[in-house]
């Protein structure tokens, strides 16, 4: 053998399609069905710039990390009230399956966009809202055009706020979702749309104070920042860029091909369309820039290991911006009061616990500011009257694994998996039990069971999982990180496959399914 030829066992190939079969539309259709010719179709497919094919009941979709033109007006039209035969595989030929089969039934329909980190899924969840939106619309009776604070354009609207507020690049995409959202798209017994709701999960808030070098934090840090008028930035005393200050400078701080000034002009039209007024919208900013400055504070540690204040510059700023008097934050974050039985009692803190009050006071204000204009978002598009059924659209966060992992990615995995084996059961389930009214002759096969052993690690009660055991070590008194993962080495390793012990006994390792 020479150059790159390779002797492989008979028994390690898979048999070939036929060529008739070559980018087939529809992987049920393939002759042998194996992962070799699942890939092989998925890329051939994908270098034509048919990034859609059917597998079965699914729609599988391949990144192309660029635009293509086949989302326009054009394709809107191409799609409304076809049958899934008559075009080619899209993802608007899903959502038209779904808002004629909701017609008809008169049920409501889910549309599950799951795969990892960086996979397209908030991009196709645009794509579907687009769509329902087109097809949907109450049009006025002058042309037929959608008015400029309508129901539909609040819905359309809803996505830059999103975006801004809850997306940030990562090492694998430029505009990653960091939380999950179900988007229930409500219609009238007519099928136009009567309303909108959107119920968010996890957000990744370690983002806001910590991100890799090759990341950024959340968009509208660097969107207020380059985009926000000087009158605005003076008022909440941001007087440099995003190199100016801690949260944001330790990260890559813009994104090759994205303005982040154009991006601001969007996002403040997308929140006055949804009733977010200037003053509104000046508050949110004001947390923005209470944040930045939260980051700038910095603290030192006295020969009795006490926190002190190293300069008051960036506090003062914080508590200008945020209308409270400097000493009494300060009181509060140095030498904070807690009640001991029936007494209050003043305890000093140390430089690390400062630091951390620091950085949870920082996140938690995010979280509370994103789920505020969420809640203000809902109530702009709720119309209490004329709703008959919906369509909700799942766009949960991505698996994924990062270089440090956190609560959070355990939190995101975690639902993944369980999300994955609730769409195994009801899947081939439904498919199962097709074969058996057809009387085909088939063994049961429980394809959840796949991800029970990796899900019984995590939230099992006997022995207890990861979820309970930290519940346990969280009202131990001298609990640390030590004795948390010291416990878990003690229950789970050499008696889950799924478990091990990393070098050095630092953290611990899961092996996932999904």
């Amino acid at each position: 053998m020479t150059g790159r030829d390779e002797l492989v066992s008979l028994n390690d190939t898979e048999k070939v399609n036929p060529p008739k079969f070559e980018k087939v539309e529809d992987m049920a259709d393939l002759g042998y069905l194996n992962e070799a010719s699942v890939v092989h179709n998925l890329k051939q497919r994908y270098a034509s710039n048919m990034i859609y094919t059917y597998s079965g009941l699914f729609l599988v979709a391949v990144n192309p990390y660029y635009d293509l033109q086949i989302y326009g007006s054009e394709f809107v039209a191409a799609y409304r009230n076809k049958k899934r035969n008559e075009m080619a595989p899209h993802i608007f030929a899903i959502a038209d399956a779904a808002f004629h089969d909701m017609l008809h039934s008169k049920e409501n329909q889910s549309i599950l966009i799951t795969g990892e980190s960086g996979a397209g899924k908030t991009e196709n969840t645009k794509k579907v809202i687009q769509y329902l939106t087109a097809i949907a619309g109450d049009r006025n009776a002058s042309g037929g055009a959608v008015s400029g604070s309508s129901l539909e354009q609040q819905v359309l609207s809803a996505n830059p706020i999103l975006e801004s507020f809850g997306n940030a690049q990562t090492i694998r995409n430029n505009n990653s979702s960091r939380f999950g959202k179900f988007i229930r798209i409500e219609f009238n017994f007519a099928g136009q749309i009567a309303g909108a709701n959107i119920e968010w999960y996890l957000l990744e808030k370690p983002r806001v104070t910590h991100q890799s070098k090759l990341e950024r934090n959340y968009h509208i840090f660097y969107q207020f920042m380059r985009g926000a008028s000087k009158t605005i930035k003076d008022k909440l005393l941001i007087d440099q860029g995003p190199e100016g200050y801690t949260f944001t400078k330790r990260c890559r701080t813009s994104i090759q091909g994205v303005d982040d000034s154009s991006e601001f002009d969007i996002l403040t039209k997308a929140l006055a369309t949804t009733g977010f007024k200037p003053e509104d919208q000046q508050d949110l900013f004001r947390i923005i820039a209470a944040i930045l400055h939260l980051g700038n504070m910095q603290f030192q540690a006295t020969r009795n290991d006490e926190a002190v204040l190293k300069e008051q510059v960036a506090a003062e700023k914080l508590c200008h911006v945020l209308g409270i008097q400097l000493s009494e934050f300060m009181r509060a974050l140095l030498r904070p009061s807690i009640k001991a039985g029936r007494d209050w009692v003043t305890q000093s803190r140390n430089l690390e616990q400062v630091v951390f009050s620091v950085e949870a006071l920082a996140r938690s204000m995010y979280e509370r500011m994103f789920g505020n204009i969420v809640s203000r978002i809902n109530a702009a598009m709720n119309r209490p009257d004329g709703k008959s059924t919906f369509i909700g659209v799942l766009d949960i966060a991505g698996f994924e694994i990062l270089e440090t992992n956190s609560y959070e990615q355990l939190c995101i995995n975690y639902t993944n998996e369980r999300l994955q084996q609730f769409f195994n059961r009801t899947m081939f389930v439904l498919e199962q039990e097709e074969y058996k009214r057809e009387g085909i002759e088939w063994n049961f096969i429980d394809f959840g069971m796949d991800l029970q052993p990796t899900i019984d690690l995590i939230d099992r009660t006997k022995p207890i999982g990861i979820m309970s055991c930290l519940d346990e070590e969280c009202v131990m008194p001298k609990a640390t990180d030590k004795t948390f993962t010291e416990k878990l080495h003690a229950l789970w390793n050499g008696k889950s496959d799924k478990y091990e012990v990393p070098r050095f006994a630092m953290g611990f390792t899961i092996k996932h399914y999904a």
